[in-house]
C-alpha cells in the first residue's frame, strides 16, 4: 500500500478530534489501562502495555505510515489535548484495499459518542484520502458499546465469525462490521 498521508490537520466536528498518535498521550493511555483493568482483554492482548512498549511503538509510527503498514490515532474531545482513546488502523491489505480498525475509548470518556464520531471521521478519511475501499471491525458478539459505536459511524453487521481468533489460549467468536465507500453519507 502506499503511504498513509500526512494529517495536516487533526479530523474534526464539534465535538470530536482525531490525530496522529503521539508520545504526550503516553501518560493518558497508561492510565486508562489502570482505570479499566479489562482493557486489555477486550483489545485481545495477553495484557496492558508498558510505558516503554508503548514508547518504541511511537518510535516505529512514522515508519509503518510511509510503508502504508498501519497508523495510530488518538481521540480528543474537541479543543482538547487529553488522550480520550485510540483507533488502531492495522492489518492493511494493499491487494484488497482493505484495513481493521480497533478502538478503545477512556472510563472517564464513555458514553458520551465519542467513540461513534470519531470512528466516523477515521473511516471517511480512511476511504477517501488513503485509497481503502474497506474498513473492518473484529470485535466480541458481546462488546456492545464498540457495536454501538460503530453501527451509529455507519458500519454494517455481516455476522459473526465462529472461533475466528485465538486470544489468551481460547478460540473467541467475532462480530464483523464494514463500512465501503457507498455507505458513506455527505461530509
Amino acid at each position: 500500500m502506499p503511504a498513509i498521508p500526512e494529517l495536516i490537520q487533526p479530523l474534526r466536528d464539534d465535538e470530536v478530534e482525531v490525530r496522529f498518535a503521539a508520545e504526550r498521550d503516553i501518560p493518558e493511555i497508561l492510565i486508562a489501562y489502570q482505570q479499566d483493568p479489562s482493557l486489555h482483554v477486550r483489545l485481545g492482548v495477553a495484557r496492558p502495555p508498558s510505558g516503554a512498549e508503548l514508547g518504541r511503538r511511537m518510535e516505529h509510527a512514522a515508519d509503518e505510515r510511509a510503508s502504508g503498514s498501519g497508523v495510530w490515532l488518538t481521540i480528543l474531545e474537541s479543543g482538547g489535548q487529553d488522550c480520550c482513546g485510540q483507533i488502531d488502523v492495522h492489518a492493511i491489505d494493499s491487494v484488497h484495499a482493505r484495513a481493521e480498525l480497533g478502538m478503545w475509548i477512556t472510563p472517564a470518556a464513555r458514553g458520551r459518542g465519542l467513540g461513534r464520531r470519531a470512528l466516523g471521521l477515521a473511516a471517511r478519511w480512511l476511504l477517501t484520502a488513503c485509497g481503502l475501499e474497506r474498513v473492518e471491525i473484529f470485535t466480541e458478539p458481546d462488546n456492545q458499546a464498540m457495536i454501538a459505536a460503530a453501527r451509529g459511524a455507519g458500519f454494517v453487521s455481516e455476522g459473526i465469525l465462529r472461533a475466528y481468533t485465538l486470544e489468551r489460549g481460547t478460540r473467541v467468536d467475532n462480530a464483523v462490521m464494514s463500512l465501503i465507500e457507498s455507505d458513506l453519507g455527505p461530509s
